[in-house]
């Protein structure tokens, strides 16, 4: 009754526990075409991906990060794949109700703008549909939009690069992760321009056409044939002033104009309101309201930072300080909250010039001018907790697993060195412990904490090795790195077989079926000595194989190591693609014929540990004089066939199950010890003439 139940609870088990390393799916794979493997979305909805230990990126929906709506009036759901340097690998449509492409132009043009994306740096600044079609510099990237689509393609790149910078300040080196200081707001008091200006709160660049030429290295002369300039003319002469800071907006646009635009703007938003009356406008006569300037730019820390105009003056004349009369454009533009932004730090303004009047030969040039807010109008962030190194959080989490496996290594350890006593006092009780350490083995290490060790965790730390060895890549996953230390440690003190015997999932799952095989009475195949030798070298090649090909190709190895059903019977949870689920189920259904089948023959995680196994340094399982001469039960009850006819034990494939150790010192099933306890009766009946009875009880 308790081998029903255990099959049903075999098979129920799978299906019951939601694994940690995840198959990688097509999505997935379109996007990063080497991942070999995936983990379950964090709470950002992101999605981590690796090719075998090393993490390739993250994929993600836009849905999960922002929410602008389209044309249709709902959000464009983009699927992105983003590297670890924060380069784009690729984007696909999740989902979209643009009427343009769906009812007019069909959804090839789509498909087009968002191709453009891939292998961008997130750092660069966009801009899409500018004739310029061309990058201006290492850091501004002009992308062909769609006629009759400028909204549509607009929100999609809004989508896109907001989602992706949230996804890398979040997530990756380099990128402004941390808090960001603010504006304050409780800092008004009557102020004229001047004085505001005397403070350091306005932005005014001014540069006349020589200026400019010398910086462009262009003659003054080329640069007013191009731009339209009149000598004596200012080439440059514009004011950035942040009007999201009360001391600035009320005192420029008055307290209801100010309140207005506080409506208008999202929390978090920065607005910024930009006047020009040079000869160069800071945008072109192919400006649409609404969206980001062609000409000018916004870096910080080599990040572009997003302007998008909110048309504020759309159904108003601008209402500004008499003092900011003569200035002949006026707009407002709006900094994100997600962009980054950090007001308190130095900012670098950026004009692009076109400095040809060849349309089909552009020369463009750039022009900088740097500027930092004074600190009395900025306040810094609230101080926060230096976050742990992802490891420790990780350990932190899974603190619960941690010590429930340590506990169990530590009853085998005592199990293991003590051996010898244990098995004369509880030797009766190794049937049930055995049966504890296979379920507790399949479902905690295995299906629970995703504990099963993998050749290809050799061949990573091997590669590791060899290209600068990182412990913190392995502190990632603190239930593989506390089994790897242990079983490390055991293989100089035991052998291989601790880890075999007690803490392999597959191995364990291989184990309860021949004892079900047992149960049936099915036939079991043995073959003879010489042939079972050959048979277990035929594992030792394929490691070999393995790591070769690992130095040469990861995602050929980590394909190769497919001949491990590990991922499919453990990490998978039995739900795959069909060729990986029979050949699974076919290993195992050879065990209830040939006893471990895969584990005796075809493992090359075996065979890595019986080579390391080698090295220990001592053989704990005791043996007598006889075993072996003429002894041979041990021999016949083990099933692994890891005892010699000679009576010694191959340490290299023995799984340390004890049943040997209970035999030989259990009086009524050694054989030695039996017809020894029978021999010494008579020699005493002989010398003493008193007849020894032995009772036996019931």
């Amino acid at each position: 009754m308790i081998h029903i139940r255990l099959l049903i609870t075999l098979c129920l088990l799978p299906f019951s526990v939601l694994a940690q390393w995840m198959e990688v799916t097509p999505e997935v794979a379109k996007l990063f075409p080497t991942a070999t493997r995936t983990q379950v979305a964090d709470e950002m909805g992101l999605t981590p991906v690796f090719q075998l230990n090393q993490q390739l990126g993250f994929v993600f929906e836009s849905d999960d990060l922002v929410n602008f709506p389209g044309f249709s009036g709902e959000s464009i759901n983009l699927r992105v794949g983003l590297d670890m340097q924060g380069v784009i690998q690729g984007v696909e449509i999740v989902r979209h109700h643009e009427p343009i492409f769906l009812h007019g132009l069909g959804e090839d043009p789509l498909l087009e703008f968002i191709a453009q994306y891939v292998g961008r740096q997130i750092k660069h600044r966009f801009i899409v549909g500018s004739r310029q079609g061309k990058m201006a510099d290492g850091r501004t990237v002009y992308l062909d939009g769609v006629t009759k689509a400028t909204v549509s393609v607009m929100v999609v790149n809004d989508t896109l690069i907001t989602a992706a910078s949230k996804v890398a300040r979040a997530k990756l080196q380099g990128f402004g992760g941390a808090e960001v200081s603010s504006l304050k707001q409780d800092n008004y008091e009557a102020a004229s321009l001047s004085q505001l200006a005397e403070l350091g709160a306005i932005f005014h660049w001014q540069m006349t056409l020589d200026e400019a030429a010398d910086a462009l290295d262009i003659q003054p002369g080329r640069l007013a044939d191009v731009t339209n300039t009149s000598e004596g003319e200012s080439f440059i002469d514009i004011q950035a002033l942040f009007v999201s800071s009360p001391l600035i907006g009320i005192n420029l646009l008055g307290q209801q104009e100010y309140q207005r635009l506080l409506d208008e703007l999202a929390e978090g938003e920065i607005a910024v309101l930009l006047l020009s009356r040079g000869a160069f406008d800071f945008v072109g006569d192919d400006f649409v309201a609404g969206t980001s300037p062609s000409r000018l730019g916004l870096m910080q820390n080599e990040f572009a930072v997003d302007l998008r105009d909110i048309d504020f003056y759309s159904y108003y004349s601008p209402r500004v300080s008499d003092e900011l009369d003569g200035y002949s454009n006026i707009r407002v533009f709006v900094i994100q909250g997600s962009s980054g932004f950090d007001p308190a730090k130095v900012m670098d303004w950026r004009l692009t010039v076109n400095l040809s009047n060849n349309f089909l030969l552009p020369r463009l040039g750039q022009l900088n001018e740097p500027f930092q807010l004074p600190e009395s109008l900025t306040e810094p962030p609230p101080e926060a907790e230096v976050p742990l190194p992802l490891w420790m959080q990780i350990w932190k989490q899974r603190l619960t697993e941690i010590i429930m496996l340590s506990i169990y290594l530590l009853l085998l350890g005592i199990l293991f060195t003590k051996q010898r006593s244990l098995s004369v006092r509880f030797g009766r009780y190794l049937p049930q412990a055995r049966l504890v350490a296979l379920l507790f083995t399949i479902g905690f290490i295995g299906y629970y904490t995703q504990g099963q060790l993998s050749v290809v965790n050799i061949y990573t730390l091997l590669l590791s090795v060899w290209n600068g060895f990182d412990i913190q890549v392995f502190l990632l996953d603190p239930v593989i790195f506390i089994l790897w230390s242990f079983v490390f440690v055991s293989l100089f003190l035991w052998g291989r077989g601790l880890f075999c015997g007690w803490l392999c999932p597959f191995g364990a799952m291989q184990e309860l079926v021949g004892q079900l095989a047992a149960k049936l009475r099915l036939p079991q195949w043995k073959p003879d000595d010489r042939l079972h030798r050959r048979l277990q070298l035929i594992k030792y090649p394929m490691l070999l194989l393995l790591v070769a090909v690992s130095f040469y190709s990861l995602s050929l190895a980590e394909t190769l190591a497919e001949v491990e059903p590990f991922k499919t019977a453990v990490t998978m949870n039995f739900v795959r693609y069909w060729p990986f689920m029979l050949y699974a189920l076919l290993l195992l259904a050879a065990g209830l014929f040939i006893h471990k089948f895969y584990c005796r023959y075809l493992c090359p995680l075996g065979a890595g540990l019986a080579i390391l196994g080698r090295l220990r340094l001592f053989s704990w399982l005791r043996r007598r004089d006889e075993c072996g001469q003429p002894c041979q039960l041990c021999n016949k009850q083990c099933q692994i066939k890891a005892i010699h006819s000679d009576g010694r034990i191959d340490y290299d494939e023995c799984i340390q199950c004890l049943e040997c150790l209970v035999i030989i010192d259990d009086s009524k099933r050694c054989v030695v010890s039996r017809y020894g306890n029978k021999s010494r009766k008579r020699t005493l009946n002989q010398n003493t003439g008193v007849k020894v009875v032995e009772i036996k009880t019931t």
